[in-house]
C-alpha cells in the first residue's frame, strides 16, 4: 500500500500549508507551516506526519518530510531538525544532521539551500528571517521553552551569524490557543513569580484551580520585548482536527500516539 501512495499525489500545494504573507513576498526566503494535509501516513497519523519520534512507519515519515522539502524548492534530504527537549538551546546547522540529531529546540543557518525546521503538535513553531543578512531559524516553544529562553537564545545565535535584531521577522505558526489550553493554577503561579504582568495571559478556567493560558500572546510578547517584528498566523492546532495534529486532543481522547507537523524555513 505504501509504495502505491508514494507514487501518487506526491506534490504539496499552497493550500496544504500555512504561510505568512510578509515572508512569502520575500523571494530570498522559502518557508511553510505544514499542516497534516498532503501526506501518506494513515490511522492516528493520517496525513503529513513529520515526527521522527512518533511510532508511525519510518518510510511514511521520510516521504512526508521529502514532500515538505520539495515544496520549499529543495532536494528531499536538505532538512535539519533537532531532537527537541523543551530546552532553551539553539544550534547552528550547515548541513542536514547525520546520525544522532543534536538535542536542542532551535536551529539557525546561514547556508543557502538548507531548510531548518521544528515539529510541533500544540507548542509554538516560530520561523525567523533576516533575509538581508542571509540568516534564518526555526524554534520550538511550549510554555517551558518560552519561559526558559529559547526565543532569546535563537535571536542571539542569529546575531552571531550576522543578523541584526531590527531586521529580523518572527512568525508564530499554528499552535494551541487560549480557549483550548487549560492549565493548573500552580503553572500560572510560575509565570507570576517571573513577572506579575504575566497575569494578562491567563483567564479563569472551568474550576477554581484551573486557568486558560494564552500561549500565542505570551510568545508574541517575548518576541516583541526582543525588538522583533512579530506576528501570529492565527490558527489553533487543537480546534482544527482536519488540519493539525494535537498532543492535547490526543491526550483527552486517550489515544496512544500522535503525529507532528513540520514548520521549516530556508534561504532560497
Amino acid at each position: 500500500m505504501l509504495d502505491h501512495r508514494l507514487s501518487t499525489a506526491s506534490h504539496l500545494r499552497d493550500g496544504d500549508t500555512v504561510q505568512d504573507p510578509g515572508l512569502r513576498r520575500d523571494e530570498r526566503v522559502a518557508h511553510a507551516f505544514f499542516t497534516r494535509v498532503g501526506g501518506v501516513s494513515t490511522g492516528l497519523y493520517r496525513g503529513l506526519n513529520a515526527g521522527i519520534g512518533s511510532h508511525d512507519a519510518p518510510e511514511a515519515v521520510h516521504e512526508n518530510r521529502r514532500r515538505a522539502v520539495h515544496f520549499l524548492g529543495l532536494e528531499g534530504a536538505r532538512l535539519a531538525t533537532p531532537w527537541q527537549t523543551h530546552s532553551p538551546d539553539a544550534v547552528v546547522a550547515t548541513d542536514p544532521f547525520g546520525g544522532e540529531r543534536p538535542k536542542a529546540d532551535a536551529v539557525v543557518t546561514a547556508t543557502r539551500g538548507l531548510a531548518v525546521g521544528v515539529v510541533t503538535a500544540d507548542c509554538g513553531p516560530i520561523l525567523f528571517a533576516d533575509a538581508e543578512a542571509g540568516v534564518v531559524a526555526a524554534a520550538h516553544a511550549g510554555w517551558r521553552g518560552a519561559v526558559g529562553g529559547v526565543l532569546e537564545r535563537t535571536v542571539e545565535t542569529m546575531e552571531n551569524l550576522g543578523a541584526e535584531r531590527g531586521r529580523i521577522q518572527a512568525v508564530l505558526g499554528p499552535c494551541i490557543t487560549q480557549p483550548n489550553y487549560e492549565v493548573g493554577a500552580d503553572m500560572a503561579e510560575t509565570f507570576l513569580r517571573e513577572d506579575a504582568r504575566n497575569a494578562r495571559f491567563f483567564a479563569p478556567g472551568a474550576a477554581p484551580d484551573k486557568r486558560l493560558f494564552d500561549l500565542p500572546a505570551f510568545i508574541l510578547a517575548r518576541l516583541e520585548r526582543l525588538g522583533l517584528a512579530a506576528r501570529f498566523v492565527g490558527r489553533c492546532t487543537y480546534g482544527e482536527e482536519d488540519a493539525f495534529f494535537s498532543f492535547r486532543r490526543t491526550t483527552h481522547r486517550g489515544e496512544p500516539d500522535y503525529g507532528r507537523q513540520l514548520s521549516a524555513i530556508a534561504l532560497a
